[in-house]
């Protein structure tokens, strides 16, 4: 199968192939028939995965590989530097080069029906969300995952017909997205070094929004309601098309009865932890509905979801204390996270807290420090960089020092902390989008 916009294209070669949505784009265009290769800096589970798909995958960066030569198309991640040598050699021979944003959409206007997710927190829980939906359906679907669902992984497809997938806002790539149907869940302060203030960043979801023929808004978030007039959801504002009603909550696992415009339809149980994953249902409900499916069988969908990799994950044990990873690397996240953590947790409640780019770290100090203050039990370790050098103003170590909190640069520092403070019945909550999720896991493997 050729798809509309790569026709003349047979061998694609992918720069970072090992990034969660890259290897989802690889594996899809493995499925249609492409012959797809690529490369990445380390070897890691995306990059064995691919492996299934029959992409060939090279680890480390080589502008003389035959593959590279050959590619038709040489697509790329956005996380790499202009003077990254294969994309320098790429350009050198005059490939057709494309941005993993551009990809997506070409991607995207393939289906004749699709489902995009926005926003500045939840968008890998909902598209999840969605892809159980229509799973539940029975219709023909491939969905593109920003995260390991615990049933699909990053990509699953079973047909042609309808498409979902994420809209992610970082460098603006959120304005290449066209589709049918647009989720918008929040809108929150962060990739201002890419939008230079929180106006443009509005306007950006607002131009995502209206770039599809029908936008669904959150009506709780005071950001979107100021968008203007769109179909909604929500939990608090009783204008909300969508709204969930009769909340209960059972060690945070939630249920709720689904209103839409303003009637009871039927009621939802969440396996997925946390009251933020009712705007997550919510929107998921709304956006499936709007395609006329039967509220039963999104309720069956919803009902099938249990959780995505790394959003409030339990891991494992440490001398009787429960590890559990969450994504959460922006204030507001870190700030549910903890909610949903001290709602659970039976004995005392520790939180190790990796900070995720210099430069989210500077532009939102202050509102990291109003979050993290008030913990009593908090570590934060070292930045996780990401493509960032090293500034102070936003570094770990600042902020460690400014909180008033221990600070750490190594496993053996955090183990020795943890070993002679948890206990029996102790939660220990690792927060972040780097690799503390792997430090946990090594910690408790040593």
């Amino acid at each position: 199968m050729r798809l509309n916009g790569l026709e003349q294209v047979k061998k694609i070669y992918f720069i970072g192939i090992g990034g969660i949505s890259m290897s989802a784009l690889a594996k899809y265009l493995s499925t249609c028939g492409y012959e797809v290769s690529g490369s990445d800096g380390v070897r890691g589970e995306e990059t064995e995965n691919l492996a299934f798909y029959g992409v060939k995958v090279f680890i480390g960066v080589d502008g003389q590989r035959k593959e590279l030569e050959n590619a038709e198309l040489v697509v790329y991640t956005d996380a790499i530097p202009p003077s990254h040598e294969e994309w320098l050699t790429a350009k050198k021979l005059g490939k057709r080069l494309l941005a993993r944003a551009d990809l997506l959409k070409i991607i995207c206007d393939n289906f004749p029906h699709s489902i995009a997710v926005g926003g500045s927190h939840g968008k890998t829980t909902c598209t999840s969300m969605c892809a159980h939906i229509l799973k539940s359906t029975g219709v023909p679907f491939t969905a593109h995952i920003g995260g390991a669902d615990g049933s699909f992984g990053n990509f699953y497809t079973c047909g042609q017909e309808y498409f979902v997938t994420e809209a992610c806002e970082y460098k603006r790539n959120i304005l290449k997205m066209q589709a049918e149907k647009a989720v918008l869940l929040n809108i929150d302060k962060d990739h201002l070094e890419c939008y230079g203030s929180e106006e443009a960043l509005k306007d950006g979801f607002l131009r995502y929004c209206k770039n599809a023929k029908t936008a669904f808004v959150c009506a709780d978030d005071k950001a979107c309601q100021s968008l203007g007039d769109f179909p909604s959801f929500g939990i608090e504002n009783p204008l909300a098309d969508y709204r969930a009603t009769d909340l209960r909550a059972l060690d945070e696992r939630y249920s709720f009865t689904v209103e839409e415009y303003g009637k009871a339809l039927c009621r939802v149980r969440l396996k997925a932890i946390g009251k933020c994953n009712i705007y997550n249902a919510l929107a998921s409900f709304a956006v499936t509905r709007s395609y006329g499916f039967d509220e039963k069988e999104i309720k069956r969908g919803l009902e099938n979801f249990v959780a995505v990799k790394r959003r409030f994950e339990k891991i494992g044990t440490f001398h009787g204390a429960s590890f559990i990873c969450d994504y959460a690397h922006h204030p507001r996240e870190i700030s549910s996270t903890i909610e949903t953590a001290e709602g659970i947790c039976k004995g005392k409640l520790f939180v190790v807290f990796q900070p995720h780019t210099y430069s989210r770290t500077k532009l939102l100090f202050d509102d990291f420090l109003r979050v993290l203050r008030p913990l009593k039990n908090l570590m934060i370790y070292k930045t996780y960089p990401a493509r960032e050098k090293y500034d102070e103003e936003g570094s770990a170590e600042r902020l460690a020092f400014e909180v008033g909190c221990l600070y750490s640069e190594n496993a053996f520092t955090l183990k020795t902390w943890l070993k002679k403070t948890v206990s029996e019945r102790d939660t220990v909550l690792f927060l972040g989008a780097g690799d503390i999720y792997y430090l946990a896991q090594y910690i408790l493997k040593e």
